[in-house]
């Protein structure tokens, strides 16, 4: 039977319970143990993906087509496990369905409300992925902070499955902080101490603490903390601050996570074998290099919104053994000022993707700069569209070229409407989303990254290049590297006349991993690698899982 082990925090919001939910992951899956983490947002949006970059981060897409909360992105990252739209669920979601329902007349005329209609579909919704992946461990974290009032039903709901499951088979996990006040020179576990209180006043009684601190937590903070919040004390968890997200395993580990949370689901204790994670975080640790890598996007001001590229591009840093300085640059200002400005320096350049007509023409400028001055440049769906519309307007002759999404009266759209878009109103849910083929052209700079004739990306795009101008784009030195099998769709453009130049519509971003970095990113690497370090040596694997 799959245990349950359920994740919340308190004392402060972006506290890391994700990154807590996924390192606790990647311990059960050292120890051979399947895993499958499932995230409750209590927002009221179905999902994520009408919603601003700026408010949320970026949206995460799974294979089956779901647009999700970026928290998805570390749980596949880290146990190298494949999420589906099962595992995200929201407030709206939730309350979608049982509307449905009683528009149905499903309930017979009964008054629908909170508790038990509410409750009982979160419930269903957490023991369905049980049912659909049969884990020995489905790991639940609950978004928000406890004693939110949007968070309310999710509790209540996760404190009637440990009666429903047997109390042996769940197991409840806090999350909370740790401040030091330098002032006084003291660690304080007041904040703790209330929010564990505010958890034990909704009836949940946590079986394990893991407490965020900046440094070590003294074994007297540690007693105190036992005894003021009924856990004991080896289930108090130090998880203190990492330079890097993947150290976060280790700590926990040393700490003992794994070894208790088996212990209170009364399984068995198996030796963990995190040896290659460990070299991973090591060469981490130790580069030989340093690479600085240009963002040039318009959500810049918030990092989450490109967390995918970010850590995909850090795996190909780990894989190539380079230390990794990102310069974010907002593309709005590229429109008013010279590119050279603020890409002078760079050893390469990632325009990723984004939606709206806003900064793309600064795009399209740091596009043409990495092109002209042969530098390493690695586009990402709208990256890919922006690399098309510069090809229009700087070498086709279009000068007026654009996308139908940015003018839609433009002569030249370059970049077209999806057909079965045409008729589409509703935004949430309706793009060409989730894993699609793609056919890999002989001999091109694809088929060298990919070593494969048909690979599987995930997609989320309304837009296309318009195959009016696919004769022009190879007749001016261009390549289309990747199609849709039946060669309707391009997927990858490449400019062979150049060191590294490369596009694609998709987001390979969402597929790569610290153990296994995406073949694009890592040949982006090793191309900036090259033309700053001539002499350096790239063939020898890397092995890391």
């Amino acid at each position: 039977m799959t245990k349950f082990i359920f994740v919340t925090g308190g004392v402060v919001s972006s506290i890391g319970k994700g990154i807590v939910a996924a390192s606790l992951g990647r311990l059960l899956k050292s120890r051979d143990y399947s895993v499958s983490i499932l995230k409750l947002d209590p927002y009221i949006n179905i999902d994520p993906g009408t919603m601003s970059p700026f408010q949320h981060g970026e949206v995460f897409v799974t294979q089956d087509g779901a647009e999700t909360d970026l928290d998805l992105g570390h749980y596949e990252r880290f146990t190298d496990t494949l999420m589906s739209r099962l595992n995200s669920v929201t407030t709206g979601s939730i309350y979608q369905a049982v509307i449905n329902r009683e528009r149905r007349g499903d309930y017979n005329g009964g008054t629908v409300q909170v508790i038990p209609h509410i409750t009982n579909e979160i419930k269903d919704r957490i023991t369905l992925v049980a049912k659909d992946t049969n884990p020995d461990v489905l790991i639940t974290e609950i978004g928000g902070t406890v004693g939110d009032i949007e968070s309310l039903p999710f509790m209540e709901a996760i404190r009637q499955l440990r009666k429903q499951v047997g109390r042996q088979n769940v197991l409840y996990m806090h999350v909370t902080l740790l401040p030091y006040i330098a002032s006084a020179g003291e660690m304080k576990t007041k904040p703790t101490q209330h929010s564990v209180k505010e958890l034990r006043s909704i009836g949940i009684q946590p079986d394990i603490l893991v407490c965020r601190s900046d440094r070590p937590i003294p074994a007297g903070l540690k007693q105190k903390l036992s005894e003021f919040c009924d856990v004991p004390e080896k289930c108090v968890i130090t998880s203190q601050d990492a330079l890097s997200i993947y150290e976060v395993p280790l700590i926990l580990e040393r700490e003992g996570l794994a070894e208790q949370a088996l212990a209170l689901l009364q399984m068995e204790q198996r030796i963990p074998d995190l040896t290659q994670w460990r070299t991973m975080v090591e060469r981490l640790y130790s580069p030989k290099r340093t690479l600085e890598i240009a963002i040039v996007g318009k959500y810049v001001r918030l990092s989450d919104a490109y967390l995918s590229v970010v850590e995909a591009l850090r795996h190909a840093a780990i894989a190539t053994h380079a230390d990794l300085r990102l310069r974010w640059i907002n593309s709005e200002i590229l429109e008013t000022e010279p590119a050279e400005n603020y890409l002078e320096g760079v050893d390469g350049v990632l325009v990723p993707g984004g939606f709206g007509t806003r900064g793309v023409d600064g795009k399209i400028a740091a596009i043409k700069y990495a092109r002209d001055r042969h530098i390493p440049f690695l586009g990402l769906c709208l990256g890919m569209q922006c690399a098309v519309i510069e090809w229009a307007r700087n070498i086709g002759g279009f000068s007026d070229a654009n996308s139908a999404e940015f003018d839609p009266d433009t002569t030249n759209p370059v970049i077209n409407l999806l057909p079965e878009q045409q008729d589409v109103v509703d935004l949430g849910g309706t793009m060409r989303l989730g894993l699609y083929p793609c056919q890999i052209l002989p001999n091109t700079l694809a088929a060298k990254l990919y070593q494969d004739d048909v690979i599987y990306e995930r997609h989320r795009h309304r837009y296309e290049f318009n195959n009016a101008y696919r004769k022009l784009l190879l007749e001016s030195g261009y390549v289309i590297s990747g199609t849709s099998p039946d060669g309707r769709l391009v997927e990858i453009v490449e400019f062979p006349n150049h060191p590294f130049f490369i596009a694609c519509q998709f987001h390979p971003e969402f597929q790569s991993r610290p153990s296994n970095p995406h073949p694009l990113f890592e040949g982006f690497m090793q191309a900036a690698i090259a033309l700053n370090y001539p002499n350096t040596n790239l063939q020898t694997p890397v092995e890391v899982s």
